[in-house]
């Protein structure tokens, strides 16, 4: 039987802002990408050393440094993990997201595989406790299967009821109620006029909500949820990503898949195990990582008509045609800006991005007013999805992208006539910066461009041995 008045406190890392969860995530991960794999030994002061360009002068302390490495970077987001053999790797995770740009899809991997008790704390006393105390949830999947079994009912849920009755009670957290009796209990009370929240006494507000606020800001980073602007807050899904949050939802009554019940924390080296172990796997994306792609339409949610979904205005994208949604943006907004200026030249703006080998996306023209009118530009596409916009002002911001050796030729071939695009979309609509000549840029030393890549040619003399005759074995 549900008792919503059995509360406990179960604790996550403490992270930082929305804003600044967005803005870090892309300069933990150039960190990360350029330092390993590397020995455990030599992982502090690389990455501390690495890391200090990204913060103001007044942060450039040790003790910020190693909460950025080992609390967030590391134990909350899951982006490199310590080996038995002494090496510090980059996470499956953090290679992801490098290939992709897609931080909401980033973000639902980890709310994915976020469970109670977990890896990302001190397992003395931490998880110890949490052990003896029989947590064992899949806190996000209970959560989404409430909101939607309350979506069915049309009962609205506030920030407050989700902390109070979910995230904060006992008897969720040891798996032993449903979200049915839990919605039950939350109606009753609605229609009671009864309100209940976390209070801890001799404790400061802040300190009663901050596991909840945590837990909270990560499922709207993964653009899952959203909240109404009232004094309530209501929680609201997000229309657009339905197969993802019932995705999630189906799997309320499974059992975490790290069992740290089956790990004896009794002992030095049990408990050194058990660390190797949870890093290995929390560093690797969910098998079902494929289906939390997030779409651009997606991000953008009507908080006041929630019910309307964003299916028919992505249907109005031809992606087939134009290869990705960023490329269709900036070839329509290249037409209109060219039309506006000489509706003559809006037909020299072209769609090349399934061309390859070009080393650019779009064919456009200067259209500006001068000599160079009709002169060509060549311009790259790049696309990235977060629930905020950066900062243009913020002067330690930093973005990363990845271009092919094919597009680097074509920007110093062009060099002014050459500009990369990047395209942001998010939750408040598209926001796209412009980097013009950015081979220019690169030896001013505003623009790093590293290698990633090397393309190895061998002849017979570097061959040591051939292995032939060798059969498949039939299974």
């Amino acid at each position: 039987m549900y008792d919503c008045t059995r509360q406990y406190r179960c604790t996550i890392i403490r992270g930082k802002s929305q804003k600044e969860m967005d803005d870090l995530l892309p300069a933990y991960a150039k960190v990360i990408d350029e330092i390993c794999p590397c020995d455990a030994n030599e992982f502090e002061k690389m990455f501390n050393d690495a890391f200090m360009r990204f913060l103001p002068a007044e942060e450039r302390v040790k003790k910020t440094l190693d909460n950025h490495r080992t609390e967030i970077s590391g134990k909350l987001f899951g982006m490199y993990y310590f080996s038995k053999d002494g090496k510090v790797y980059e996470a499956e995770r953090t290679q992801k997201y490098l290939e992709d740009n897609d931080q909401p899809a980033f973000f639902k991997d980890i709310c994915y595989k976020m469970q109670f008790p977990n890896g990302t704390q001190k397992v003395t006393p931490t998880v110890i406790e949490r052990v003896s105390d029989g947590i064992n949830v899949r806190p996000n999947a209970f959560l989404l299967k409430l909101l939607l079994l309350a979506k069915k009912s049309r009962v609205d849920i506030t920030k407050r009821e989700i902390g109070y009755y979910v995230l904060n009670s006992l008897d969720v957290l040891q798996g032993r109620a449903n979200p049915g009796e839990v919605l039950q209990a939350i109606i009753q009370d609605q229609k009671s006029g009864v309100v209940r929240t976390i209070h801890v006494p001799g404790k400061q507000n802040s300190y009663n909500w901050q596991h909840i606020n945590e837990q909270m800001n990560y499922l709207e980073l993964a653009n899952l949820i959203r909240f109404t602007g009232d004094k309530d807050k209501k929680v609201v899904l997000n229309p657009n990503e339905m197969k993802t949050i019932k995705l999630f939802a189906d799997d309320w009554n499974k059992k975490p898949m790290f069992d740290v019940y089956s790990y004896n924390l009794d002992s030095v080296d049990n408990r050194r195990k058990f660390q190797y172990d949870w890093d290995e796997y929390y560093s690797h994306v969910s098998a079902c990582v494929a289906q939390f792609a997030t779409s651009a339409t997606a991000l953008v949610v009507d908080i006041k008509k929630p019910e309307k979904t964003a299916e028919d205005k992505a249907k109005t994208l031809s992606l087939t045609e134009f290869g990705d949604e960023g490329e269709q943006i900036v070839y329509e907004y290249e037409k209109k800006r060219v039309a506006a200026f000489n509706q003559r030249l809006a037909n020299k703006v072209l769609s090349l991005g399934k061309t390859k080998g070009l080393g650019y996306d779009i064919q456009s023209v200067i259209a500006e007013p001068g000599d160079m009118a009709e002169f060509v530009k060549y311009i790259e596409v790049k696309s990235t999805k977060r629930l905020t916009c950066p900062d243009i002002k913020e002067a330690l911001w930093i973005d990363t992208l990845n271009i092919t050796r094919n597009e680097w030729i074509a920007a110093q071939q062009h060099r002014d006539f050459y500009s990369i695009f990047r395209v942001y979309f998010t939750r408040d609509g598209i926001h796209i910066f412009v980097l013009k000549n950015p081979a220019q840029k690169c030896q001013a030393g505003t623009l790093q461009a590293t290698p990633m890549t090397y393309r190895i040619e061998f002849s017979n003399a570097a061959v040591d041995e051939v292995i032939s005759g060798i059969q498949r074995e039939r299974t």
